[in-house]
């Protein structure tokens, strides 16, 4: 009998981190959004109270985001949204715009608490799109409009972690991948490791 090689779906957790300040241990925002075989399947968000000593916000963040000090009191703390993100996550790989940002979010963040994370690994829809499509600019707005994804709030942690599973699906589908892996291949990106 011979062995088959065992393709891994579509599966995938998008995810978009807001910061407070220029500190990547300043997450003042995040938002999750699941995909399964290829579909959005489930989003949640929360906002988040920057961990000590970067729960200061910085008025060109605030532009950026719109995001208030006032708007994270009685939001969960650093270690609360934690908890919340690895839960969401589970085993899923994840997927970011500019993967390097919201990553170092993610390990800075827990850095800071001493929260040991889980060996996650990652890949960056930035990278995929710029094997994939043809444009002048590749920031997050740019590739969602030219995927036709247009009527989204920019800089809204969910609504950003949202195009960003479009896009991965969109440039899935462009291939003709149809698992994580084949994407992967077909844009010459690798898995990278968190920790």
């Amino acid at each position: 009998m011979r062995w088959q090689t065992v393709s891994v779906p579509l599966n995938f957790v998008a995810i978009d981190f807001e910061t407070a300040n220029g500190s990547p241990a300043s997450p003042c925002a995040v938002g999750l959004v699941r995909v399964r075989d290829g579909k959005i399947a489930e989003s949640v968000a929360t906002l988040i109270q920057p961990p000590h000593p970067n729960n200061w916000f910085h008025e060109g963040n605030i532009r950026v985001h719109g995001i208030r000090p006032s708007d994270v009191d009685g939001a969960p703390e650093i270690h609360e949204a934690l908890a919340f993100i690895l839960a969401f996550v589970g085993d899923d790989p994840l997927v970011a715009h500019n993967a390097p940002f919201d990553m170092g979010v993610l390990r800075k963040s827990a850095e800071l608490i001493d929260w040991p994370l889980p060996q996650l690994h990652y890949t960056c829809s930035l990278a995929i799109s710029r094997k994939t499509y043809n444009l002048e600019s590749y920031r997050l707005n740019a590739v969602a409009y030219a995927i036709g994804h247009e009527d989204f709030d920019h800089h809204d942690a969910l609504a950003d972690s949202d195009a960003c599973a479009r896009i991965l699906i969109h440039a899935a589908d462009r291939f003709g991948a149809e698992s994580m892996n084949e994407l992967l291949t077909a844009t010459k990106q690798v898995w990278k490791q968190l920790v």
